[in-house]
Order: structure tokens, then C-alpha cells, then sequence
């Protein structure tokens, strides 16, 4: 069954054509007709199954067919989405269509100045695409009107509920008429996601063209337990032995990132960081460039764990494993986007065992366990730093001079005692802030 056959507008099936696009995927064959007919909706998929489409293309044949009075174009469609780099992207995909269709599309987030969208907005936009924040910013100066939307999506939901957007979700919900289509997209189904759907959707048809919380078939998970002094070193070895692959790595905190990125650049690679502590410019050149393939290692905060469509990602390496577990989900999701295969390295400390149980508890899998020299082992039993000097085994269940031929570090080097001592004296102080 071809997009034909689904009542989408001509003017969308040509884009759709021109584009190469001729089979929907699942989430698409199932929630277009359903959207068509008006009602409310849940969509469950993995990241990377064409939700943007599912969504966008029903929305846009409905308001292409719909009557328009006047020559000013009041916001029809508003579409939230968590952070910059989602709405962007997403706004990207709708303007494809919607200037197909003689529609007009905004982008509205934080890090581009205030006028300049105001001054866009003054100019008339049938589709807002926008983050709760910004949009929240525009409505108190009343340079947006949200009085005669038709059409809500949320996007990401349970992304948007986990950094706090929930209030904002709510105020924002007021502000909008209540005969209105309201579609909720999302990659998980958690308890707070159910209980919006319960409190805001008019009895909405659920789809999960998915099994919930499962990452895709086509990715190999694997997990290398070390020491965290040893992350650096078996990540500076991971990239240097696969040049010119893309590669995604995930850390914990952006001054984390920012380190991982001084380490590798004084290594000769070309690595570059994407997080909140850089301005919208730096992080849109640095996602550029990471998708034309000027550089081929990002290093990120979750801040790009969602949405975030790059071709040809063959690897994910989450060098701290994420305090929520759906979030290891839409890490990995990075890879194995669009029916292709690719791979999912973690580093895994002692303190993070935690973490990775409670992944392998909601992904119903035991996750591979490799040694430093990607072998299969057995997973080591949980010790302690003291313990591991004692054994002079690594976490990885290496003895500490193979890993000192593997990585070039002098494990019981007195350099390296100094080193734990200043990172001692670090931790201290960062109890300061």
C-alpha cells in the first residue's frame, strides 16, 4: 500500500515522489487515515520510523482543503517539540511539504533573537513549530496568537516531561480553543505521558506500531566495563581505529563533553561538542558539520538524544551511561535509522551498575559484555577501585598491563597518582557550587 492510497493531498504525494518516498512506514500506513478523520491521537514509535511525516501530512491535507478568509494567516498548527535542534529539524520537514501546499511555516525557539521572529510572525504563519519556552516568551509579549489553532501535536512528549515542561504544557493547553484535533507523539509510554493523554485528549486512538521501551532490531548492543579513569583512554582508542566513520558519543554533563573534546583534539582527531552551554550558532555549525561529514565525531549531552536525523550514524558510545533509563533508548536511536544496522558501545563504571540494570530491566535484554579488545567475556562481578588494585585486574577483567598495551597508560605510574589526587581535589571543590 503506496501514500496513494492514502488520501493525502496531490500537491503532498508529489513532494512525497519527488523525494523517492513510495511505501509509508508503519507508524505512517497506520495514524495518516486515522489523523484524516479528525480525532485524537497517540502514536508510540521508536525514533527513527517517520513520525515527523505521520503527523505532518494528514495535518497539512486537512488544512490545505480547509476554507481560508482573508489574506492575514492565523497560526492553524502548532507543533512543540522539546529542544532547538528537534524543532528545528522538525520544521525543516514540514516546510518541504507545507510550501507544496501554499502554506507557511515558523521555527520558534530560544538562542535566535526575540525580533526577528516577532518580525516573522507579524508576516503571518499558518504552522508554528516551537519549543514551550520561546513559545511561552512570545505569548506574554503578545506577538503570538494561539486563539485559532486547530491542530496541536506534541512531540517527543515524554522527552518534553522529563525536562520539566509539564506546567508550560499546561498553560499552553489553556491558551488554546477547545475544539481543536490534538496529536501526541512519542518514542515511550511512561505514567505522566498516559495521565496527560487522559487529562487533554478526547478519547484518542492509540498506536504503537512497536513493542514500548525496545530499541531497533538492527543495532548490536555491547557494554566495556572500566574505571572512569580509564574511559578516556579506550574511547581515544575507539575513534583512532575507526577513521572517517560517524560517530556519535553521549555524555553525562557538558562540562564532561567539553573535557572528552580537549582530550581527543590534543590527540590529532577532529571532534567537535553540542550542548546547552553553546550558542544556537556553534551548535547548528557543529550538527552541520557533523552531518556533511567535515567532522566525523560529535560528542553530546542529551540535548541531541532526540530527533536528531543524521545520516549514516555507525556508532553511539554512551561514555556515561544516562540516569533515565528510556533515555538509553533514544541514544542509540541515533544508529539503525531508517532500516539500517549499526552498533552501541557503553562504558559502564562501578558506579553506574545501577544504570545499566535498570536499562537492561526495561530493554528485557542482558546487554553483551566485551573486553578491551571487543571479545565477548564474561560480565565481572562488582568491586570496588580498592578491590581492583588489589586483584590488578581493570573492570574490563584484563589484567592492568594488557591494558596499559592497549591504551599506552601506565596504570601504577606516580603520574597518574598525582592525577587522582588533583581529580580528588576537584570533586571537592565543585561541592562549592
Amino acid at each position: 500500500m503506496g501514500f496513494e492510497t492514502l488520501g493525502l493531498a496531490n500537491p503532498l504525494l508529489k513532494v512525497l515522489e519527488r523525494q523517492g518516498l513510495v511505501e509509508p512506514t508503519p507508524i505512517q500506513k497506520t495514524s495518516i487515515p486515522l489523523i484524516l478523520r479528525g480525532g485524537d491521537l497517540v502514536g508510540l514509535a521508536q525514533t527513527g520510523t517517520g513520525k515527523t511525516a505521520a503527523f505532518s501530512l494528514p495535518v497539512l491535507t486537512t488544512l490545505y482543503g480547509a476554507e481560508r478568509n482573508g489574506k492575514f494567516r492565523p497560526v492553524r498548527m502548532l507543533v512543540l517539540s522539546p529542544t532547538r535542534e528537534l524543532a528545528g529539524q522538525v520544521e525543516g520537514v514540514i516546510k518541504e511539504f507545507s510550501s507544496a501546499v501554499n502554506l507557511k511555516s515558523v521555527p520558534i525557539f530560544g538562542g535566535v533573537p526575540f525580533f526577528r521572529q516577532a518580525q516573522a510572525l507579524r508576516k503571518g504563519a499558518d504552522i508554528l513549530v516551537a519549543t514551550p519556552g520561546r513559545l511561552e516568551d512570545h505569548v506574554s509579549q503578545k506577538t503570538i496568537d494561539l486563539s485559532r489553532v486547530t491542530h496541536l501535536i506534541l512531540d517527543e512528549a515524554d522527552q518534553m516531561l522529563d525536562i520539566g515542561f509539564l506546567p508550560a504544557i499546561k498553560r499552553i493547553f489553556s491558551l488554546l480553543p477547545k475544539n481543536k484535533q490534538t496529536l501526541l507523539f512519542s518514542a515511550t509510554m511512561p505514567r505522566e505521558i498516559k495521565n496527560l493523554s487522559n487529562d487533554y485528549l478526547n478519547n484518542p486512538d492509540e498506536v504503537a506500531v512497536t513493542p514500548r521501551a525496545k530499541p531497533a532490531d538492527k543495532i548490536v548492543q555491547q557494554v566495556l566495563f572500566l574505571t572512569s579513569s580509564e574511559k578516556l583512554r579506550a574511547l581515544k582508542d575507539l575513534v583512532s581505529n575507526r577513521q572517517k566513520k560517524r560517530i556519535l558519543v553521549f555524555s553525562r554533563t557538558k562540562h564532561g563533553a567539553d573535557k572528552v573534546v580537549k582530550t581527543l583534539v590534543k590527540a590529532g582527531l577532529n571532534v567537535d561538542a553540542i550542548h546547552g552551554n553553546k550558542s544556537q550558532n556553534q551548535r547548528q555549525r557543529a550538527l552541520e558539520n557533523f552531518k556533511r561529514g567535515k567532522c566525523f565525531v560529535l560528542i553530546a549531552t542529551d540535548i541531541a538524544a532526540r530527533g536528531i536525523d543524521v545520516r549514516d550514524v555507525e556508532l553511539v558510545v554512551n561514555y556515561d551511561l544516562p540516569d533515565v533509563p528510556e533515555t538509553y533508548i533514544h541514544r542509540i536511536g541515533r544508529t539503525a535509522r531508517a532500516g539500517a544496522s549499526g552498533q552501541a558501545i557503553s562504558f559502564c563504571s562501578v558506579n553506574e551498575r545501577k544504570n545499566l540494570k535498570a536499562i537492561e530491566k526495561l530493554i528485557k535484554m542482558e546487554i553483551q559484555n566485551v573486553s578491551l579488545d571487543w571479545k565477548e567475556i564474561v560480565r565481572p562481578s562488582i568491586v570496588g577501585d580498592s578491590e581492583l588494585k588489589k586483584t590488578g585486574k581493570s573492570r574490563s577483567g584484563r589484567d592492568k598491563t594488557t591494558v596499559e598495551s592497549i591504551t599506552g597508560k601506565n596504570v601504577g605510574s606516580k603520574k597518574n597518582n598525582n592525577n587522582k589526587r588533583n581529580r580528588g581535589s576537584r570533586k571537592k571543590n565543585l561541592r562549592k557550587f
